[in-house]
């Protein structure tokens, strides 16, 4: 590999740079803009799609990312949220209610940013149900984990017995020291590189040894001992995290289809959930990258990583960060040609599909041997030159065992599931906080 993943001197480098440009209100632990049409293989985050293909990329492990601290942005003043149409009282905390709808799920007509897995669109209709109003924090997974001591995948060291049922076979055994703990983190790199190829990635995310949830950029960037970013999402969280959350806090995650009804907050037909205009560096819509990718960072939004949890306006529902931020995980898994087999159920069901919980089974042509999981809503890293993300019928795919620090997740329930809960406490619950 002729060029080296990108380490701390360069990501070090990359913040001094941008240290003139911050704002009071801006913060290191952090945005996506409008560029030319995309390719399938032009996609800043669906190459990164397993720990296992990464580590076999690392000629070395690459040193920990640097980071510094200033103060957190405050979000929007709270914004009404209408309540008309929710379930009689008591509500679960920090919760907001979807209501049962029908609406055309996929890509836009016209949309040159759209991916050939977004197609076709098909009529979809969800029961109503219980969304969590942001992405989980990492205030709400420290209680998770004092609760119950679980150790997250990217604090365990991998399995190459594991991880080798996930690569085509006969694939070497990547050098054993790169089989230690840790998560994919991205660095910008020191200047402009090619976005073309499907190794491209390989340029800006690296698999940095001990980047976990407690340490986004690596063993140096604690975050748990402190509250300075208790608001923000949690990240390095693989599915399986995901999952050991939702079944402690009484939740699941959402299905894919139930995320785009959420995300598009009542909207139907737009390209993005504020309407048709899109996102610029001037035109701030949600905590996305606005600059030249992958090396400059012009953080417009204020916010170089991850922002607080509620940094934007809500969409039509009340729900935060829908878009942009970090991508979170969904309950189903990910095939390339899931649209083309739903359009086909909803034509032999009166044209809707009833709450569709995703195939059995997985499969990326471009990966066949790594089962993945659906990811939506894009992150801080999308933008238009490279991965334009940021629109409600966006698809990603992850293996289930891996980290990143621009994913995360959020959390649903049904009103059924909610009333058994609050029945059992004999009084509202804060689900969010909940003890075993």
């Amino acid at each position: 590999m002729k060029k080296k993943l990108i380490g701390i001197a360069r990501y070090t480098l990359a913040i001094i740079c941008l240290s003139a440009a911050d704002e009071p209100g801006s913060n290191p632990y952090a945005s996506a803009q409008t560029g030319p049409p995309k390719s399938e293989t032009k996609d800043c985050c669906r190459q990164v799609s397993s720990r296992a293909a990464a580590l076999l990329t690392q000629s070395r492990p690459s040193t920990e990312t640097k980071t510094r601290e200033s103060a957190n942005a405050r979000g929007p003043a709270g914004t009404s949220i209408s309540t008309t149409n929710w379930p009689p009282k008591a509500w679960p905390e920090g919760m907001v209610w979807i209501p049962a709808g029908e609406f055309m799920m996929g890509g836009v007509a016209g949309d040159t940013d759209a991916q050939p897995d977004e197609f076709p669109a098909h009529r979809v209709r969800v029961d109503g149900f219980w969304m969590d109003q942001t992405e989980v924090t990492v205030d709400q997974f420290k209680e998770f984990v004092a609760a119950t001591g679980y150790v997250t995948t990217a604090e365990k060291k991998p399995e190459w017995e594991e991880l080798k049922k996930q690569v085509p076979p006969g694939t070497p055994k990547p050098d054993e020291s790169l089989l230690v703990a840790g998560s994919m983190v991205f660095a910008p790199t020191e200047g402009p590189v090619s976005l073309e190829g499907p190794s491209c990635w390989q340029q800006w995310w690296s698999w940095v040894p001990g980047a976990d949830w407690r340490h986004p950029l690596g063993p140096r960037s604690a975050i748990d001992k402190s509250t300075d970013y208790d608001n923000h999402p949690v990240v390095h969280i693989s599915w399986d995290d995901a999952i050991a959350y939702c079944k402690w806090a009484g939740k699941r995650l959402p299905t894919e289809a139930e995320w785009e009804f959420a995300c598009r907050g009542g909207e139907e037909g737009k390209r993005f959930i504020w309407g048709d205009d899109a996102p610029s560096d001037t035109n701030i819509k949600a905590n996305l990258w606005q600059g030249a990718f992958p090396y400059e960072k012009k953080p417009a939004d204020k916010f170089l990583l991850t922002a607080p949890v509620k940094a934007f306006p809500p969409n039509g529902y009340g729900l935060y960060n829908m878009i942009g931020n970090v991508w979170e995980w969904c309950g189903d898994w990910y095939r390339a040609d899931e649209y083309k087999t739903a359009a086909e159920r909803a034509s032999k069901a009166a044209g809707v599909t009833d709450n569709p919980k995703g195939p059995e089974t997985a499969l990326d042509p471009t990966e066949p041997h790594t089962p993945k999981r659906v990811n939506r809503g894009g992150s801080f890293l999308c933008n238009g030159q490279y991965c334009a993300s940021y629109r409600p019928s966006a698809r990603m795919r992850t293996s289930p065992d891996t980290g990143q620090n621009h994913l995360g997740f959020r959390c649903v329930m049904t009103q059924d599931e909610w009333q058994k809960q609050a029945a059992a406490h004999d009084r509202p619950l804060d689900t969010s906080k909940r003890k075993p």
